[in-house]
């Protein structure tokens, strides 16, 4: 099933506000970043797929996820390759591809080509716009 089966997902701000905690509201409704090695999925290792934290949509899933070093928790594909939109990004007087959400428009992070193969793409996500499941034969550390 591709994510363009997945209706869209449109709210109002002040349910945005009401569905997601303030932190999770200022990253993905406002474009916000957390700071390098604060959010959360950072040192996730068990198999599952990540999920946005606004819509539910699949986004990753663990076995794309790699240790990048650059504080926030990065992957080198989507799960599919229309479950997130990329978009020009020059805010900071930067010129940066921003990865949203394909589902709800939610900011997930950025997309750097300096990934490892075989896309050399990393999808550099904030924690805070992501939730985790684990597969079901996956236990908790």
């Amino acid at each position: 099933m591709s994510d363009k089966s997945r209706p869209k997902v449109v709210k109002s701000e002040a349910e945005w506000r009401e569905e997601l905690t303030p932190e999770q509201y200022q990253v993905t409704r406002q474009s916000g970043t957390e700071r390098a090695f604060t959010g959360p999925w950072l040192d996730e290792h068990r198999k599952g797929t990540f999920h946005c934290v606004a819509c539910g949509a699949p986004l990753f899933r663990s076995e794309t996820k790699y240790e990048s070093g650059s504080g926030w928790p990065s992957f080198f594909a989507p799960i599919m390759q229309d479950a997130v939109d990329e978009h020009e990004d020059v805010s900071h007087g930067m010129r940066r591809i921003e990865a949203r959400c394909a589902t709800c428009e939610a900011h997930l992070g950025h997309v750097f080509p300096d990934g490892p193969r075989p896309t050399g793409l990393r999808f550099c996500m904030n924690g805070t716009a992501l939730d985790f499941e684990p597969d079901d034969d996956q236990e908790a550390p």
